[in-house]
């Protein structure tokens, strides 16, 4: 089977899907952020290996505690996964830190201080 054939494709946006729903309703550590996010999910294709890349909306702290928790929870995150989803294997779960959402905002910011700057220096050109 190919890595990004339709069903594995089905599989891992099912996967995400009740993961984001786990963490969300499930989990009641306090260590888990509320804004939390599963950005997106890789189940390998003999469906026994799974990296989550989870996103945290707040500081760099948070999002430590937050995958410290979800890696103490992995146990139950891993056995609700099975209930609600019928799969050969459950996979193993590996939650990852994304920040790439937190990236995209900083050079949002920094893209719109330099054309800030740019129409500036040209409005002082033309005066």
């Amino acid at each position: 089977m190919r890595k990004n054939s339709i069903k594995n494709t089905r599989i891992n946006m099912e996967v995400q899907r009740e993961l984001s729903e786990i963490i969300r309703a499930g989990i009641k550590d306090p260590r888990i952020h509320p804004m939390t996010s599963v950005v997106a999910v890789e189940v390998t294709p003999d469906l026994k290996y799974c990296k989550a890349y989870i996103s945290v909306l707040g500081n760099e702290d948070a999002a430590k505690s937050t995958i410290e928790g979800l890696k103490s929870a992995e146990g139950y995150v891993r056995r609700e996964l099975a209930r609600r989803i019928n799969l050969r294997n459950t996979p193993e779960l590996r939650f990852i830190l994304d920040q790439s959402i937190e990236y995209g905002v900083t050079m949002s910011k920094l893209i719109d201080e330099v054309t800030k700057d740019l129409h500036e220096t040209d409005e002082e050109e033309i005066e």
